[in-house]
């Protein structure tokens, strides 16, 4: 294992650092909302699960996102998890395009937010508070509804190493151990590190 490359002030470089956390898969949502009547929405990779109880979710938006501004103002988002086939929506709405709604097809959630036709989930939260994590804010949702789950045989589509991926398709059923998993991610122990 090598050492992380520093910097002649031992600052960590920026290049390295997204190398390296480029290692650990995860998957995409587009986080929308409405402002003004106007659906707004971008790619997000930084989302996850927060509590049970309360439901919370998190998501971590840049400080200079226009999207962000607008969900701060509404009160409101949709987390809609993306499909394995939905690489050319990830893009669109991770990209500068000023209309990424222009030829997608959407309902409103409950809260009003977009819903992502052909998303393989959707989690409908307001906003519960907002912390400073260095060039982007931890934002926390309440949630409020979600979706049914579709089909259980769809697959999500994953980021690894700066480009997409998926699951192989005979790979879709869960290991052997997801009671133990399950545990493992929803009980809270004086040892639980998560």
């Amino acid at each position: 294992m090598t050492a992380p490359e520093t910097g002649q002030d031992g600052a960590i470089d920026p290049r390295a650092f997204r190398t390296v956390l480029g290692q650990f898969c995860t998957g995409v949502t587009i986080i929308t909302t409405t402002d003004d009547g106007a659906p707004v929405g971008f790619a997000c990779q930084s989302f996850a699960a927060l509590s049970l109880d309360p439901p919370l979710v998190l998501f971590c938006p840049t400080k200079q996102s226009r999207s962000w501004a607008a969900i701060e103002r509404s009160g409101r988002f949709c987390v809609n998890v993306l499909a394995e086939e939905q690489q050319e929506t990830c893009a669109r709405f991770g990209s500068r395009e000023p209309d990424k709604f222009a030829g997608i097809d959407w309902t409103p959630s409950p809260l009003g937010s977009p819903i992502l036709t052909g998303s393989l989930a959707h989690i409908d939260c307001t906003v519960e508070n907002v912390h400073d994590g260095g060039d982007h804010w931890v934002v926390f949702g309440r949630v409020s509804s979600l979706s049914e789950v579709r089909d259980e045989k769809e697959r999500p589509l994953l980021f690894y190493r700066g480009q997409y991926t998926g699951i192989e398709p005979d790979k879709t059923t869960p290991a052997p151990w997801r009671d133990d998993l399950e545990a493992f991610l929803t009980s809270v122990t004086e040892d639980t590190w998560l």
